[in-house]
C-alpha cells in the first residue's frame, strides 16, 4: 500500500498580490527605465565600429568625461563629509535656528538649477562677493573647472545628509552609554559604535550625490565656462552635438557615459553590499 506525502503548502504571504504587483513594477520600470535606454543603445548600433571609436576616443570628449566623473567625485567626496557633519550637528546639537538650517538643506531640491548656477556664478565671478575676495591671491573660481566641483558640491549635499540624518537619528543611545560605561572613550565609542552603523548609508549617500553630479547641466554651464579641453562637461558636449543635427555623436557620447555610470554604480552598492556583511557578522 503506497503512501501519499502531504502535498507541499506554499508559503503564505502576509500581504496578498505579490505576483501582481511584481508584473506592475516590471512593467513600469520597462517603460520608464529599459525602453529608453535600449533605444538609446540600437540607436548607437547602427554606427560602425570605426566611426563609435573615433567619436568616444576623440580628445575633446575623453576630456569631457574627466572633467564630468572627475568633478562629480570629488563633489561627493566632499559631501560625503561635510554632509556627514551637517547630519551630525542636526541630530546631535539643539541650538537657535536648527529648523531653519534643516530646512536649508533642502534647498538645492528645490531650486531650479539655472537659478543655482546663476548665483553661485554672481558670487564666485571675479567681480561678485567671493571672488573679489579671493581675486588679489590669484584664486579663480568661476570659468574654471573648480567652479565645476562647486556647483555640483551644492546640488547635491542634501543626498549625503538625509541618507545619513535619519540613521543617526535612529541610533540608540543606550549603545553608546553601554560602551562609556566599559570605559570606552569617545573616539572608541564613535569607531566601534556610531561608524558601524552609519557607514552603509554614508556610501548610500555618496552613491546619490555621485550619481546627481553625474548627470547635472544646468547649474554648471553658467559657471563652468565651458571651454573644451578645460571645463566641458560631457552632458553640455552631448547637447552641442544635438544642436549640429549628430544624433549619432550624442548617442555615442550618451552610450558611454551611461555604461561608465553604471559600472561604478554597481561598484559601490556592492561595496555597500559589502560592509552591511562585515557590520552583521560584527567584524
Amino acid at each position: 500500500m503506497s503512501v501519499t506525502s502531504p502535498a507541499r503548502r506554499t508559503p503564505r504571504r502576509v500581504l496578498p498580490g505579490f505576483g501582481l504587483t511584481l508584473g506592475y513594477s516590471v512593467a513600469y520600470l520597462s517603460l520608464l527605465v529599459l525602453i529608453p535606454l535600449a533605444g538609446l543603445f540600437l540607436k548607437t548600433a547602427g554606427m560602425t565600429w570605426q566611426a563609435f571609436v573615433d567619436i568616444i576616443f576623440s580628445e575633446r570628449v575623453l576630456s569631457a568625461y574627466r572633467v564630468s566623473f572627475g568633478a562629480a567625485f570629488i563633489a561627493a567626496l566632499l559631501n560625503a563629509f561635510f554632509g556627514f557633519l551637517v547630519a551630525w550637528v542636526l541630530v546631535r546639537y539643539p541650538f537657535p535656528g536648527r529648523r531653519l538650517v534643516d530646512a536649508l538643506v533642502d534647498l538645492p531640491f528645490a531650486l531650479p538649477t539655472a537659478v543655482a548656477g546663476i548665483a553661485l556664478t554672481a558670487l564666485y565671478a571675479p567681480n561678485g562677493w567671493f571672488g573679489s575676495l579671493l581675486a588679489p591671491h590669484d584664486i579663480q573660481v568661476a570659468f574654471t573647472p573648480t567652479g565645476i566641483v562647486v556647483a555640483l558640491t551644492f546640488i547635491s549635499l542634501p543626498f549625503v545628509v538625509r541618507t545619513v540624518q535619519p540613521v543617526l537619528a535612529d541610533l540608540e543611545s543606550e549603545l553608546e552609554e553601554a560602551a562609556a560605561s566599559l570605559g570606552a572613550g569617545r573616539w572608541q565609542t564613535f569607531r566601534a559604535v556610531i561608524w558601524p552603523a552609519v557607514l552603509p548609508a554614508l556610501i548610500t549617500g555618496f552613491a546619490l550625490a555621485f550619481a546627481r553630479a553625474i548627470g547635472e547641466y544646468g547649474s554648471v554651464i553658467f559657471i563652468a565656462g565651458n571651454m573644451p579641453l578645460v571645463s566641458e562637461i560631457a552632458p553640455l558636449l552631448i547637447v552641442t552635438q544635438l544642436e549640429q543635427y549628430n544624433y549619432e555623436g550624442a548617442t555615442a557620447i550618451a552610450a558611454v557615459m551611461l555604461v561608465i555610470s553604471f559600472v561604478l554604480l554597481l561598484l559601490i552598492n556592492s561595496l555597500q553590499a559589502w560592509v552591511r556583511q562585515r557590520g552583521g557578522r560584527g567584524v
